[in-house]
């Protein structure tokens, strides 16, 4: 098999394109004519050896070794990165408090610290997980410089509004819910502690579709939630972000329960003008969020 160097230049476009959705506006990012990006991609394509993009309707769609390209051209890119960063802003020094949703905690955080330390080992983070309502408190009064938070509405002075993952019911991965519709009972549901944006959005879906509920458990952890719901105590609303392997989404045709929409996810900064070192570990997490299966550009 005759070894290929990829072009980076190449990839980037290609990245580029597929994430806004059209090359033409990938080359207008890249200040580029869209016939420069069209070689591009005809190069990569010579380089793979097969084709990556197909035709579909006036768009293009990936192929499945497009797909496996995709996958690879964004670690690469974010290894030339994060090389760029370490060579040329390793003066960067300071401190960040960095506050998310425990959702986010095993999904994210360990990639997001690791490429941050690696590129900045002079810059100490203190990450804070806790839920929306305090995290939105904490950046309002300087007690954390970004935080990661759902999109209900409620923002903050500088919020940028990322995109949004889905909304489900959760139930055990190794045994069915013990409650039918028709059942007559009341659904029991498994919820974080009030105050609780999800919990919230579970008993207004349910209300609005005439189901009856009863809370079965309650947690101040999102741990002890899926604990209680791999064990049989009920069914949980959360989102696809982080579910462990004890428990699954399950489809609204299985319980009958009423479809739920989409949650959005903003990034919040304490100031306008954050630090060098903020303002890079904005960066990776914008990048890490994009490359999670569950999570969806706005």
């Amino acid at each position: 098999m005759r070894r290929v160097t990829f072009d980076l230049d190449v990839l980037r476009s290609f990245a580029l394109g597929m994430e806004l959705g059209s090359f033409a506006k990938a080359a207008d990012r890249l200040g580029r004519s869209t016939s420069a990006v069209s070689a591009q991609l005809k190069k990569l394509e010579d380089q793979a050896g097969t084709p990556i993009l197909r035709r579909l309707g006036r768009g293009m769609a990936l192929t499945e070794a497009g797909e496996t390209m995709l996958a690879y051209a964004h670690r690469l890119l974010d290894l030339n990165d994060e090389a760029a960063v370490a060579i040329h802003g390793g003066e960067l020094e300071g401190w960040i408090r960095l506050g998310l949703q425990e959702d986010f905690g095993e999904a994210l955080l360990p990639q997001v610290l690791g490429r941050f330390a690696r590129a900045h080992p002079k810059v100490r983070i203190e990450a804070r997980i806790a839920r929306n309502a305090e995290l939105l408190e904490r950046i309002s009064s300087g007690r954390l410089d970004l935080a990661l938070a759902w999109d209900a509405g409620a923002g903050s002075a500088h919020l940028e509004r990322i995109g949004e993952v889905p909304m489900c019911w959760i139930g055990p991965a190794d045994e069915p819910v013990g409650w039918h519709r028709d059942s007559g009972e009341p659904l029991p549901l498994v919820a974080l502690e009030a105050p609780c944006l999800l919990r919230t959005a579970a008993t207004a879906a349910l209300d609005r579709a005439g189901i009856p509920w009863r809370m079965s458990f309650t947690s101040a952890s999102l741990a002890g939630i899926w604990a209680a719901v791999a064990a049989g105590l009920g069914v949980a609303l959360r989102t696809t972000v982080g579910l462990p392997g004890s428990v699954h989404a399950l489809a609204h045709a299985d319980l009958e329960l009423p479809p739920l929409p989409m949650l959005g996810l903003a990034l919040h900064r304490a100031e306008a003008e954050p630090t060098p070192a903020v303002a890079r570990l904005a960066d990776i997490m914008l990048q890490s969020l994009q490359q999670l299966s569950e999570f969806g550009r706005a």
